[in-house]
């Protein structure tokens, strides 16, 4: 996905905040994904098409685990209240949340991070934002384990152990690659790096 430059599109009678910004945002422009990282915004449109087969073949494996439906869900798009800020959140592609997520429901549709077992994201020509600036967040955050579908260098990243503002473990894997993801997202579930990249690039005629 690709950040969009944001300038002032708010009426002049309401608070200016950044909150108010980015709901002002997404009613004029439906399908955007608005987030509040570290007190600014990051606006991207609506994802292409491989982006979202991408994750639909990444919800299989943890769906086919037993992670939907019992003590977790596995959801798209969920937004995730951060520590960065007074305002800050962020919306990740995907998530593995504990099955009892509504009851810690923060505000602006976010939910307390402590129901967070795994975030995913898939990039676009945003990637800077996923590799650097929400690896930063979701640490803050103390997301256990973070995965990133590099879709530009052509890599799969599973981030653990949160530290401040970086992760102890940052292990990138390659095409032929097999990686079983930490145990404690609740479930052994092993993802085939080659298939999930396949998946996340535009599928040719020939």
């Amino acid at each position: 996905m690709s950040a969009a430059s944001v300038g002032q599109p708010f009426h002049d009678e309401e608070p200016v905040t950044l909150t108010t910004i980015a709901d002002e945002i997404m009613e004029r422009h439906p399908g955007y994904r608005v987030e509040i990282i570290g007190g600014h915004l990051l606006v991207t449109p609506s994802p292409d098409v491989p982006h979202a087969r991408a994750l639909t073949g990444l919800m299989i494996p943890f769906i086919a685990a037993g992670m939907h439906g019992g003590e977790t869900e596995v959801l798209q798009n969920v937004g995730l209240w951060l520590p960065t800020g007074a305002e800050d959140y962020a919306i990740p592609d995907l998530v593995v949340v504990d099955a009892d997520i509504d009851d810690h429901f923060v505000e602006n549709n976010a939910y307390d991070p402590v129901c967070f077992r795994l975030v995913l994201e898939v990039t676009s020509a945003n990637w800077k934002d996923d590799l650097k600036t929400k690896v930063a967040a979701y640490a803050e955050a103390k997301v256990p384990v973070y995965v990133v579908v590099d879709r530009k260098h052509q890599r799969l990243h599973v981030l653990t152990g949160p530290v401040g503002s970086t992760y102890e473990n940052h292990r990138p894997h390659a095409s032929g690659e097999l990686v079983t993801l930490p145990d404690s997202i609740g479930a052994k579930v092993t993802l085939d790096v080659a298939e999930v990249l396949r998946a996340g690039q535009p599928r040719t005629s020939d």
